[in-house]
Order: structure tokens, then C-alpha cells, then sequence
């Protein structure tokens, strides 16, 4: 999933009391991720007092959060002309800088925020760290210089602690990490997200049943905290994922420790959102299903349902529904569109132009494999999507459609599908060839096919495969010199692995297969030679037709 954007605001006593606690309270509820409740009460102290310089900031930052980008700016714009704390809107700007990647810009505003900073205040210190850190580009590297500069003036600060701890954390620095956490929770047990980082660090380190420990006893301190039962739940779907012998049981504890953390924040669109993007990673598309139409029927103007209600569709069955709610979701102005976005939107393309036989029209076919290009276009890491398709494909014996889906894989080096999309590649283009006629055979493919195998073979040298696969398309090209060079080159490497290796019933097929292959390309120059590798088969095969009668033919 991707990284919260964490918002622990520094829970800082104010000079009037009963701004300090609605200030609070709206901290309590954002650090809660009860963002509406938050907006609630922050447009409440507003429109009591629109001089309020902090609560425009932090208001600011919840719709930034929530990438609503101008109603961020409106915030910090208001906050600059508010007679309280007004600085703090300097450093909502530079967070909007370091969005635009305007490092210098971003610096400027954040010299204005502090430059009439008191020696003992810090808490500019720790929401410059956040901007740096919660940046479409983050620098935590940039993050950690000005916490230190923080707890320099107050080393006991639980906030700046958790802070150093969150840059730490997203810098991959996980013992310094696990300490400063610990410090803030120290510094102030009443925190419970340095509680739960410490279990998010295990989660991370794939000890899930600690992490489930540690989770389970912030739950103990605080049975409301919502947060908790969101890291439960990934921690259970990451345990089903990476042990899928728990599958079943940790997919439904990670549905209900969602369902969970849903109820205790505020079922507002954005949490339906993210409990959306939720029943994606564990896959539950009937549940998706139900969801995004309820979702549509609340709010018929977010375009992002569509998005959901296409994906679920599709995996649903209903492909109909599927293209039509991808296609408004794209062509929705101001949408940002992603990869998968056109990989359901291909899928659903190929799906229905799909046979009950199985078999796919081709027009159908182009138009989704064109959608699923721009989808690789756009994430290259997609391509390692589309593995089952093209084996599914591959298995239906439509080889020239699975050559193309595998091509965009073994185009990708990165992928961790790339040797086994590569090897399905050069064998779709041999076999999608190996049946025609000589005269329909297509030799650019072939010659696509041998070179794939020869990337293969650089990547993965002890893949002895590829040289009977190179032999067998050098074969359909006529090119009697390679067939002998790979077939040889296949029987000297499986020789050198000892007598048992080849004594395995299907290498002794294959190397039937090379002798015979090589005594036919030797047929027509040189006679002796055909006829000495025609012998080797009948040593291993004596009743093999093909080889006695060859022998017969050449004497």
C-alpha cells in the first residue's frame, strides 16, 4: 500500500485555554484519521475567529492530505492574513513547492515561517520536517537535519521524537528508527502512533505475529484508536500474501480489522475511498462491487468511483460495465490516470471480444492491447499483471496473442517476471509458427524468437532449454549450420552433468531428438556424419523408425 502520510500534529498548549482545546481536539481527530470531524471543528474555530492563523494552517493541511489541492491553498493563503501564527501558512506554501519540485521557493517560505521563531519553540521545526516528509518528493534526509535542530532545544519533545522517528523510518533506517519511537513513546505514553510505529516496523520486517503483538497492545491502552486496526489489517493481508498457506484465514481477519478501523473514523468519501483501495490489494471485487455503487448513489459527481466500479466489474464478469465506467473515469477532466487504469480498461476490451470457445476476435484482441500498452507506458512494473493472461492464452493454443503479451514482459529487465515471460515469449513465437506451412511461416518472429532466447541465455546461462528451443526455430529457418551448432551445444552441456542427467527419460527424448536433428542437417553435405549421429539415436532408442530409415536412405 502506499505510505500514509502521517499528520501527528504537535499538541502544543496555547495562551487561551479554549482555543487550545479545540485546537487539540481537531489534532486528536486528524492523528485518529477522522478527517471530517477534524474540518468540522477546524471551520468551526474559524468562523469564529478567521484571525486564526493555526487553525487555517492545519485545515490546510488535512485537504492537502487529502490531495484537494485548492482548497489547501485557499487555507494557507487565508492563514497568511490572520493576526495569529500566520507564519505557519509559510510552510503549507513550501509543502506546495516541494510538490512543483521548486526547492529554492520551498526554502524561501519555510526562512518566513521561522525567521521570528522564540529560541525555545520547535513546533516550526516539526511541521517543516512534515512538509518535507509528506511532499509528493519527499527529503528526508532534509527532515532529519531539522529535527535534530528540534531536539537540540528540547530533546524530551514526544512530537519531534515521532517525527525523527517517521523520517528515519522513510529513509529506511530502521534502528534509528525503532529508537527515537521509543523515546516518544517514553517521552509521552499517552502517543499512541510511536506505540504502534514500533509495531509497523516489525510488520515491515515481515514478523507478522510480533507486529500482531504489538498492534494488539496499543488496543490494549485504547480499544477507540482506529489506526491500529488499519496497520492489523495489512499486516494480516501481507501475512496472507506472503504465506499463502494462511491465506483464507488472514484475508477475513484483514477484512474485518478494516471493516474495524472504517468505524471508528468517520465514514466520510475519502474513508470510502480508502477502504475501496483496500478491497482491491486483498481482492474482494463483490464487495468492491457493492461499494462503489453505494458510493455512486452518495456522490454522483466523484469521478474516482468509476474507477473502482470498473476494476470490480471486471473481475466480476461484467465487462460491459467495466469499459464504460473506465472510459468515463479517463475521460474525466482533471483525472489523474494510472496504469492499471488502462490494464482493466484492455482486459475488460479482450474479455469481451472472447469466444465461449475461448477463442478472442482480433480487432477485439488489438483494441485492449493497445489500452494495455499505455497502461505499461505509464507503470513499466504492470507487466508483471499480465502473466496469467498470457498463460492462459499460451494454453489455449493462441500463441501469436500470448507472444504479444509476453513481449512487453521480456521488454522489461526489471520485472520479476522477466526471464519467465522472456522464456514464454520465444517459445509463443515458435510454436505460433511451428504448425504453418514453410511458405506462411513468419521469419521475423522466428528471428525475434532465436535473439530472445540468446538474452536468455545472458541473463540465465544454465538454462539449457534455450538451446533446443534455438535449434527448433533455426529449423523452421532452414539454417542447417545453427541447428547442429545448438543442438551440439544442448547435448555437450547436458553430458558434462554426469551420467544420471542423462540417463533421465526426458533428456534421452531431447537428445534423440538433437541426433536426429543433426543427422538430417547433416543428410545433404556430408553423408558420414549423418549417418554417425543417426547411429547415436539408435543406441539410445534402437526401435527409432526414423533414424533406420534415414540410415537406409543415406547408404
Amino acid at each position: 500500500m502506499n505510505k500514509f502520510k502521517i499528520f501527528s500534529l504537535a499538541l502544543v498548549v496555547s495562551a487561551t485555554a479554549a482555543k487550545a482545546q479545540d485546537i487539540n481536539q481537531a489534532k486528536k481527530a486528524i492523528d485518529a484519521e477522522q478527517f471530517e470531524k477534524a474540518k468540522t471543528l477546524l471551520k468551526s474555530m474559524i468562523k469564529a475567529k478567521p484571525s486564526d492563523g493555526e487553525a487555517n494552517f492545519v485545515l490546510g493541511n488535512v485537504y492537502l492530505n487529502q490531495s484537494v489541492v485548492d482548497s489547501a491553498k485557499i487555507y494557507y493563503n487565508n492563514g497568511l492574513q490572520a493576526s495569529d501564527k500566520k507564519n505557519l501558512s509559510y510552510i503549507g506554501l513550501g509543502q506546495l513547492d516541494l510538490d512543483a519540485k521548486n526547492t529554492a521557493a520551498a526554502q524561501a517560505n519555510f526562512t518566513l515561517a521561522t525567521k521570528d521563531m522564540r529560541k525555545k519553540d520547535v513546533n516550526e521545526f516539526i511541521y517543516i520536517a512534515r512538509a518535507y516528509m509528506n511532499s509528493e518528493n519527499p527529503d528526508y534526509k532534509s527532515a532529519v537535519d531539522i529535527l535534530k535542530r528540534a531536539l537540540l532545544v528540547d530533546p524530551q519533545n514526544a512530537q519531534a521524537l515521532l517525527a525523527i522517528g517517521d523520517a528515519y523510518y522513510g529513509s529506511n533506517n530502521q534502528n534509528d528508527a525503532y529508537k527515537s519511537y521509543r523515546d516518544a513513546f517514553t517521552a509521552d505514553n499517552t502517543l499512541l502512533r510511536a506505540k504502534m510505529q514500533l509495531g509497523v516496523l516489525l510488520k515491515g520486517a515481515k514478523s507478522y505475529d510480533e507486529a500482531i503483538k504489538s498492534f494488539n497492545e496499543v488496543i490494549a491502552l485504547d480499544a477507540n484508536y482506529g489506526p491500529v486496526y488499519r496497520e492489523l489489517a495489512e499486516t494480516y493481508y501481507k501475512w496472507a500474501r506472503n504465506k499463502p498457506s494462511t491465506s483464507k484465514v488472514n484475508l477475513q481477519n484483514a477484512i474485518t480489522n478494516y471493516e474495524k478501523y472504517l468505524s471508528l473514523t468517520d465514514y466520510s468519501m475519502d474513508s470510502k475511498m480508502r477502504h475501496a483501495d483496500f478491497l482491491i490489494l486483498v481482492k474482494d471485487y463483490k464487495q468492491l462491487e457493492t461499494v462503489a455503487n453505494k458510493m455512486i448513489a452518495q456522490d454522483k459527481v466523484n469521478p474516482r468511483i468509476y474507477r473502482y466500479l470498473g476494476y470490480a466489474a471486471y473481475e466480476n464478469g461484467n465487462v460491459d460495465v467495466a469499459i464504460k465506467s473506465i472510459e468515463d473515469f479517463i475521460k474525466a477532466p482533471g483525472n489523474k490516470v494510472i496504469g492499471r487504469d488502462y490494464y482493466y480498461l484492455g482486459l475488460s476490451k479482450i474479455k469481451k471480444g472472447t469466444a465461449a470457445d475461448g477463442t478472442v476476435d482480433q480487432a477485439a484482441f488489438d483494441a485492449g492491447l493497445a489500452d494495455i500498452k499505455k497502461a505499461v507506458e505509464l507503470e513499466p512494473l504492470v507487466v508483471e499483471e499480465f502473466a496469467d493472461f498470457g498463460k492462459e492464452l499460451f494454453g489455449k493454443k493462441q500463441y501469436d496473442q500470448a507472444a504479444a503479451i509476453f513481449e512487453l514482459g521480456a521488454n522489461n529487465a526489471e520485472s520479476k517476471n522477466y526471464l519467465d515471460d522472456s522464456v514464454y515469449y520465444g517459445i509463443s513465437l515458435y510454436y505460433g509458427n511451428a504448425s504453418k506451412p514453410k511458405e506462411n511461416r513468419d521469419a521475423v518472429a522466428l528471428a525475434k524468437a532465436d535473439a530472445v532466447f540468446d538474452k536468455i541465455l545472458t541473463t540465465a546461462p544454465n538454462y539449457d532449454e534455450a538451446y533446443i528451443y534455438k535449434a527448433r526455430i533455426n529449423s523452421l529457418l532452414d539454417k542447417d549450420d545453427m541447428i547442429i551448432k545448438n543442438y551440439e551445444e544442448y547435448v555437450a552441456k547436458i553430458t558434462a552433468k554426469g551420467a544420471e542427467e542423462v540417463a533421465k527419460p526426458a533428456v534421452v527424448k531431447k537428445f534423440v531428438e538433437a541426433y536426429n536433428s543433426i543427422g538430417a542437417a547433416y543428410a545433404n553435405t556430408d553423408k558420414v556424419k549423418a549417418i554417425e549421429y543417426f547411429n547415436k539415436t539408435l543406441v539410445l532408442d534402437p526401435a527409432n523408425s526414423y533414424a533406420t530409415q534415414s540410415i537406409k536412405a543415406l547408404k
